[in-house]
């Protein structure tokens, strides 16, 4: 696929693909998962926490497999990343299972 190819909207700039990229746009898809932005084919927020979970278990396992083989600013992206979208995640079924 091209660079322009890529690009899903005229006038949309294409990011070369590299591990910060590829974590984020992970993290991105936990974030819709957990509800707190909205899916981009819907344009509506929904949670679904089983999706979330597996999507930050993939991150886990990335974390997992590149031990030692990151840069310092890759490693902190993704332990921070994975910090926060863990924590939200038991927030999130906590909340389930308060109703």
């Amino acid at each position: 696929m091209t660079e322009t190819s890529a690009a899903s909207q005229p006038g949309q700039e294409v990011r070369p693909i590299d591990f910060s990229t590829f974590v984020l746009s992970l993290a991105s898809s936990a974030q819709v998962h957990l509800g707190l932005v909205d899916n981009p084919v819907s344009g509506k927020k929904e949670k679904d926490l089983t999706l979330a979970t597996q999507t930050i278990d993939v991150l886990g396992i990335l974390e997992e497999k590149t031990k030692g083989n990151l840069n310092e600013d890759e490693e902190k992206l993704l332990t921070q990343l994975l910090y926060e979208l863990r924590m939200i995640c038991v927030e999130a079924k906590n909340a389930e299972g308060d109703k």
